[in-house]
């Protein structure tokens, strides 16, 4: 069994913890309850968690991976390339290749790298559909650069459960609370911790079929609220991430 003593997490809003939590509160996230998870097994863990919100995939690597390797980290977690998958002009390669750089550099130095495929987000937010294609590109290409590099990879878009309502907040871009624990736990589980198990695959209960002009207004009120906004900066050339900095950009105690 492996014992991981320095833990650092690199990504976008989602590594952040957006989501679960505020902006008030402070937010809490998958990564911050892995390291949470890791922590009762060994009180002397370190853990730096370098994500920023609204990050590209080539923005983290060339922003956090230097900072990453400087922390001499046993144990890393890369999430990144959803908001390049989002957005017009989307190169799968580049992306892709962009995820490999870290993956090689911190396999190198001797991290233990975990990575993650995307879901379906069609099925989170039905007028992102026609994105589906390039969700499985590039979850074929993470597939590809994780086997080469030996890292870990938690493959969630077989997990139909992973494309409820329930597990994402009311923007449908972010985890819900219920969604970042049962990614903690998914990795966990992948990495054999003490205390995990397989309990966060299992089928949430069916909700009530929705009528179609609840489903209609649902979409509606979505894109007024979330997506119009998101496109507004994206043509304002600006980003959530502006002004923002990592949230723990040293490697400290676990509270």
């Amino acid at each position: 069994m492996t014992t991981y003593t320095r833990y650092v997490a690199l990504g976008d809003s989602q590594t952040e913890g957006l989501g679960d939590g505020d902006d008030v509160r402070g937010h809490r996230g998958w990564a911050d309850r892995l390291a949470e998870h890791l922590a009762r097994g060994n009180p002397d863990l370190r853990y730096a968690n370098l994500a920023v919100r609204g990050r590209l995939a080539s923005q983290v690597r060339d922003e956090q991976l230097a900072t990453a390797l400087a922390l001499r980290p046993d144990l890393a977690t890369v999430m990144a390339g959803m908001n390049d998958l989002i957005r017009p002009g989307f190169d799968a390669a580049a992306v892709a290749a962009a995820l490999e750089d870290m993956y090689e550099a911190l396999a190198g130095a001797g991290a233990h790298v975990v990575t993650v495929t995307f879901p379906d987000i069609g099925r989170i937010a039905p007028m992102a559909r026609p994105l589906r294609p390039r969700v499985l590109d590039l979850n074929a290409r993470i597939r590809d650069a994780a086997a080469r590099h030996g890292v870990t990879l938690v493959d969630t878009f077989p997990l139909e459960f992973l494309t409820d309502a329930r597990m994402w907040s009311t923007d449908r871009l972010h985890a819900s609370p219920a969604g970042h624990t049962r990614f903690a736990a998914a990795v966990a589980h992948t990495l054999a911790l003490p205390g995990s198990d397989d309990t966060w695959c299992q089928p949430l209960p069916p909700l009530p079929p929705a009528t179609r002009w609840r489903m209609a207004t649902t979409e509606l009120r979505w894109f007024a609220t979330f997506a119009g906004p998101w496109i507004g900066r994206r043509l304002l050339g600006r980003s959530s991430g502006d002004g923002r900095t990592a949230k723990r950009p040293e490697l400290t105690c676990v509270p």
